[in-house]
């Protein structure tokens, strides 16, 4: 599975397997006003051959949307439209607070470059989702 942490400037990708529930960053993709050099996406999606793609869905902290939460939609319906792969949508409230955290405690500031948040926003996401579906 592949799993998108959407922006309007970047996009963080991660690769993961529903048998061990875990993902690992890939990399992060600069975009322009929300869309990315899809030649890169495509060739993402060529090396992993996902059966799923899981974006995440920004939202507001009590659960409405925000504009860019229709962005995120908009970039989920293209890849589906592109490529033809099922995608799914996952709440990624504080997914960003958390790989700022995590990644401040494993190298300080210098770890906290955009590519390094986005790509761990990215497996974080894609973890979650494993984590809802298991327990549904």
């Amino acid at each position: 599975m592949l799993g998108f942490d959407f922006g309007t400037k970047s996009i963080g990708v991660a690769v993961g397997q529903e048998i061990t529930s875990s993902a690992n960053p890939v990399q992060a993709l600069k975009a322009r006003d929300g869309i990315p050099n899809w030649d890169e996406i495509e060739a993402i999606v060529n090396e992993w051959q996902p059966d799923l793609i899981v974006v995440g869905l920004p939202l507001n902290m009590d659960g409405t949307p925000q504009p860019v939460t229709f962005a995120a939609k908009k970039f989920g319906n293209r890849l589906h439209s592109r490529f033809g792969i099922p995608v799914q949508t996952q709440d990624e409230r504080l997914s960003t607070v958390d790989a700022r955290a995590q990644l401040f405690a494993q190298g300080g500031y210098k770890n906290l470059s955009k590519g390094n948040v986005d790509n761990l926003s990215a497996k974080l996401i894609l973890e979650s989702w494993f984590e809802r579906t298991t327990s549904l």
